[in-house]
């Protein structure tokens, strides 16, 4: 019977160590915590970085020799939103903002039967490139928003 008033006081000692340990530092990391987010926040709050993952950079370059039709046939833009692009001599460059909640952005090129041209998607540091030559083949390039927030190619 001693054994078991003891027992019970051990396990009521651990538990109040336990319950003391832990309030302490889960307190004490959760306010590290915020203190980090609320001050990388402040910093980083007009950060190049952040611009970068504010925009999507879609872009074809290579050649494109002019066919019946014109050099390439330039789609781009997200799940929602669709646009028509025009083929320069230096190549196709355009810029969206990052809607939030949208599923993907993506750009295709098809060539008018000839030419050699590559296309990327560029949201923050992730790329996606591909690549279409000869004929009126087509390149396509898409990234797509994961479930971590981040962007997949």
């Amino acid at each position: 019977m001693g054994f078991g008033c003891l027992g019970v006081v051990a396990l009521f000692v651990i538990i109040a160590i336990a319950a003391a340990g832990g309030s302490g530092k889960s307190g004490s990391g959760a306010t590290a915590t915020s203190q980090k987010d609320s001050g990388s926040h402040a910093k980083s709050g007009g950060s190049q970085a952040d611009k970068a993952t504010d925009t999507v950079v879609l872009k074809v370059w290579g050649t494109a020799p002019s066919g019946a039709a014109g050099p390439l046939d330039i789609t781009y833009g997200s799940d929602s939103d669709n646009r028509q692009g025009h083929w320069k001599q230096d190549g196709f460059t355009a810029t969206l903002p990052v809607h939030k909640g949208a599923l993907y952005y993506s750009l295709t090129a098809q060539l008018a039967g000839s030419g050699d041209i590559h296309c990327s998607v560029t949201i923050g540091g992730t790329t996606k490139t591909a690549h279409a030559s000869g004929g009126y083949n087509i390149c396509s390039a898409q990234l797509n928003s994961g479930f971590d927030g981040d962007w997949e190619g």
